[in-house]
């Protein structure tokens, strides 16, 4: 895969650990949104709490990225589907985490009005490989 980061003063700069843009070349992966089920009973981990979700979601995508022979490196683009924006700080606190600010992927983040089985955060992603 080849990737370069694309970042001009002429658009707003990030609010968070994600770029403008990425250039990207090679094989894509398109993964599915994670929510924060434990992958051995199906129960959902850290009801009420956002911070635990998100590592829960953020641990369900390494694995799927790692299944399809990718890393966080790999990946270019984000979504980030809030049950509260008022989470936004916190859920960007455990994100970025896994992706260094400064190659950190192009990011989409919307608040909504419900995720499957009342989680509190969803994030899905796509990788080039």
């Amino acid at each position: 895969m080849t990737r370069s980061i694309i970042q001009t003063a002429s658009a707003p700069a990030p609010v968070g650990p994600y770029n403008q843009a990425i250039v990207a070349s090679g094989r894509m992966v398109f993964l599915s949104g994670q929510i924060a089920l434990d992958p051995a009973t199906g129960a959902i981990v850290g009801a009420g709490d956002v911070v635990k979700q998100t590592e829960q979601v953020m641990a369900n995508l390494k694995a799927v990225l790692e299944a399809a022979g990718a890393s966080f490196e790999s990946v270019v683009k984000t979504g980030v589907y809030l049950k509260d924006m008022n989470d936004f700080a916190t859920v960007n606190a455990v994100y970025a985490k896994y992706f260094d600010e400064a190659t950190a992927p192009a990011r989409a983040c919307v608040e909504v009005a419900r995720l499957p089985k009342d989680v509190l955060v969803e994030i899905d992603c796509i990788a080039v490989i």
